[in-house]
């Protein structure tokens, strides 16, 4: 007898039944709080207009910035793609009043999560209004939450499925919203999905190991800092108090040291104020275009920290811009997203020149080389692609090449760093025993001589 029918004769249900089955009857429990919200939202049909700034693509492949009025995120989305605008970013005005010192993300897992479900639903044919709020009963982070609820509400008044997730930086991307547009156009939404999970799938891996990796040096690093405070404000003040009750004349190396921890008790908060204002002036550089431009090409330029930044940044652009091209985006448009995406100014700026030389018919591969900031083994493999017509899996290769680069570098800065904070460590708590034994054999003799 076939798996399909049980012992009485009846067919059993498959497992795309049973998925709709489940759905139908959690939708069942919310319909009834469904209905109220849309009573609600009805009757107060009213929502302020809101300013939103907006940067976009416009059908000639230039740079268009300005400011879309709206009441949603979502909604300037959409006027911009009805005005033949490709928006690449698009936000809140926000006054001074509302000032944020951080933003609030959602974490990447969750979004990986998330995408990874919704893909399972849509191949088994759930629609997608009814897999998002299957989705949304089962979601505990509270972040993802507000956010599924506000696109399943833009999903009702109209919106498309990209532009409920543009109204959400928080918690997509401007690289995943690109593709998310693309694959509503080509109708394979759910292999996109699939796609962009594995992709935030290896990105948290690679953080993840970077991660891991740094943990023990910085654990040291904050323990060495912790000694020298210790030393500094505990520990020497006690000898300060012995060495004047015994009038003595102390060593060079001594006098040094004391000096130091007395300059150090007496204008403690001097030195605070100092990296306060440090911390604060950083925050504010990374908040101004010019700043922050000139913060990222400082990081590139520092040894070690800047090479493993560059391969960093060379191996999510490339990842970026493979997954959209795989996607169906086009190619200048995929530029645009993924100069978004670089998370440095000076690769941004760089990515920017790059699409603009190439829409005005220089290529890829010639503009990218003139700009310096990419390696002669990237150079190559772009070039090969772009005449071959393979780029999107020259980029994947170069992408995998990268990522390799970056780990071996993460491996050998770790290496050397551990020995580093030891020799400076030793450094310090020799400077110390030195000048303490020094003042003590210096003491001795003068109690001898006298």
């Amino acid at each position: 007898m076939s798996d399909d029918v049980d012992t009485r004769g009846k067919t059993k249900p498959t497992k795309v039944q049973r998925a709709r089955e489940k759905a139908d009857a959690k939708l069942e429990k919310a319909a009834a709080k469904r209905a109220k919200a849309d009573a609600k939202r009805i009757k107060a049909n009213k929502l302020p207009i809101k300013g939103f700034k907006f940067t976009a693509i416009d059908g000639d492949g230039k740079t268009v910035k300005g400011v879309e009025k709206a009441t949603t995120s979502g909604a300037a989305h959409m006027a911009l793609m009805q005005r033949g605008l490709q928006p690449t970013e698009v936000e809140e005005k926000r006054s001074i009043l509302k000032f944020e010192i951080t933003k609030k993300i959602v974490p990447r897992k969750e979004v990986m999560n998330f995408s990874r479900q919704l893909a399972v639903f849509m191949k088994a044919g759930i629609p997608i209004m009814e897999s998002l709020e299957v989705i949304l009963e089962e979601t505990t982070g509270k972040m993802l939450r507000v956010v599924l609820i506000d696109m399943v509400d833009s999903l009702r008044n109209g919106d498309t499925f990209a532009a409920a997730a543009a109204a959400h930086p928080e918690a997509f991307p401007t690289y995943y919203v690109g593709i998310l547009e693309s694959a509503e156009l080509t109708g394979n939404l759910d292999e996109v999905l699939e796609q962009l999970a594995d992709y935030m799938d290896r990105d948290i891996k690679a953080r993840g190991k970077i991660t891991s990796a740094l943990i023990y040096p910085a654990v040291v690093a904050v323990m060495s800092v912790v000694t020298v405070i210790i030393l500094t404000v505990v520990v020497l003040p006690r000898f300060v108090v012995f060495f004047k009750s015994l009038n003595a004349k102390l060593p060079l190396v001594t006098r040094m040291m004391l000096n130091l921890s007395g300059y150090v008790q007496r204008w403690w908060y001097l030195i605070a104020a100092v990296i306060v204002v440090a911390v604060a002036a950083s925050i504010t550089m990374r908040r101004n275009p010019r700043g922050r431009a000139l913060l990222d090409s400082w990081i590139l330029r520092i040894p070690v920290i800047g090479d493993i930044t560059r391969t960093s940044i060379l191996e999510r652009t490339m990842r970026i811009l493979s997954s959209l091209l795989r996607a169906g985006v086009d190619l200048p448009r995929s530029m645009a997203v993924t100069a978004e995406a670089a998370n440095n100014a000076v690769y941004r700026q760089a990515l920017e020149t790059i699409r603009d030389e190439m829409m005005e018919g220089q290529g890829l591969a010639t503009p990218l080389a003139r700009t310096g900031l990419f390696p002669g083994a990237a150079r190559q493999m772009l070039r090969v692609g772009e005449e071959t017509g393979t780029l999107d899996t020259q980029l994947e290769v170069a992408a995998a090449y990268y990522n390799r680069e970056l780990e071996a570098k993460v491996d050998h800065a770790t290496s050397l760093f551990e020995p580093a904070i030891i020799v400076v460590m030793g450094l310090v708590v020799g400077f110390v025993a030195v000048a303490l034994i020094s003042a003590m054999y210096g003491i001795y003799n003068q109690v001898q001589v006298h």
